[in-house]
Order: structure tokens, then sequence, then C-alpha cells
């Protein structure tokens, strides 16, 4: 078999190794990488245009909800993204899915179980638990909306984040180390795509496919 590169991205370390030695000992000459945020994962993606999949955890420190999928698939859309979790909701996994991922992992599945889905994937497929029922898209008005989440472009993915955490205008521009006004044209930009006239609005839209996931106080516009 072709030697494979995947980047394994989670925040337990523990996990990792785990996912890394349950592939290695299936696949040879496989090239491993790790990260533990999604920063982490920026920088091992900068220049690798190489990459043939990225095993993703939806819960890190910085990602909420499907942020972390939104903002892979929008940066690197050239490079299949599984998302390994241990969320196992049925409207969860669909939701990955319709964002743009080429298959669901629980991490409860055996072993042998995760090699055949990761096989599936690297082999051009996409796998999700057999059990699933992905022909239920759930109302209208949440499809559509996340259709347009998944307009938004890297940056406005992040800005979207920060605004969950009701962060304002300079803050995020410092955290972003670019202008305010910069900032502002995201956030229109964000607005219009997502058909809302606020931020708290933004984000109220946002927790409707997110649950709990996106909150905070969040600044008028």
């Amino acid at each position: 078999m072709a030697a494979y590169t995947i980047i394994i991205v989670d925040d337990h370390p523990l996990f990792r190794d785990a996912l890394r030695q349950t592939l290695s000992d299936k696949f040879s000459d496989l090239v491993i990488t790790e990260a533990g945020s999604l920063d982490g994962l920026s920088g091992a993606l900068e220049g690798k245009s190489e990459t043939d999949l990225v095993l993703l955890d939806l819960a890190m420190p910085g990602v909420k909800g499907f942020s972390g999928l939104m903002y892979l698939r929008a940066q690197y859309p050239e490079i299949p993204v599984v998302v390994v979790s241990a969320n196992e909701e049925p409207s969860a996994i669909r939701r990955c899915i319709e964002f743009g991922a080429s298959g669901f992992i629980p991490k409860s599945l055996p072993v042998e179980t995760i090699r055949e889905a990761v096989r599936t994937v690297l082999e051009g497929g996409v796998w999700t638990p057999p059990d699933l029922d992905l022909g239920d898209v759930g109302d209208d008005e949440t499809t559509d909306l996340v259709a347009r989440l998944a307009t938004l472009t890297p940056q406005q993915v992040r800005v979207l984040m920060m605004l969950s955490e009701g962060l304002l205008n300079k803050q995020i521009a410092y955290k972003l180390s670019v202008s305010e006004a910069t900032i502002k044209a995201h956030v229109s930009a964000i607005l219009q795509k997502l058909g809302v006239d606020s931020r708290t609005q933004a984000v109220i839209a946002v927790n409707k496919i997110e649950g709990q996931e996106w909150q905070g106080s969040v600044e008028q516009s």
C-alpha cells in the first residue's frame, strides 16, 4: 500500500497516541503528524498539500461546536476530514457530513472498525456508523442555515467563533492582527451571509444547530 500522510487533531495526548498506534499497526509506511489545537493544525498544514486525511476532534480548547470543521473545510477544501468524536448523537453526525466531513468515527468504536473507517475514506469513500439514517436532515430552516454557514470564509469563521465568546471588534482585531475596520467588514459580511441584522442574532442562529456549544454574551452591533 502507498504511504499516506495523516494528521490527528485532539487535545488529549493519550487518545492521539492510541489512535496513532491503532493506525500504525494496520497501515504500512504511514506518516502521522499530531496537533492538540486548531492553531496547531494550521501550523501542521501550512505548506503541506500532500496531506491525505485529517482526523479531527470536535471539542477542543478554542473551538466550539462545528466551528473547527467549518474552518478546516473552508481553508483546505481539498483535504478530506473525518470527525473522531465522543459525541454520538445522530444529529451531530449528520451535521458534520453536511458541513463537508468525509466521515464520522465515534471514539467508542472497536479498533478494527476505526481502521476500516479510515481505509474507506483514504480510498475515496465516505464512512458513517452503519446504523445511521442520513436521510433525516431536519427542518428546512436549519438546513438553509447550515448551507449559509458553509459559505463563510476561513477568517469569517474565526470571527464568528470570537463573536460567540462575546469579544468586541477591537479585541478580535488584536487577536487576528488586523485592523478594527477589517473586522467590521467581516462582521457585515457574516450578517449578510446568514441573513441576520446583528451579531447577537448571528450567534443565536448558530445556537440552533450547535445546541449549548456556542455561548457567551454578545455585544449588539
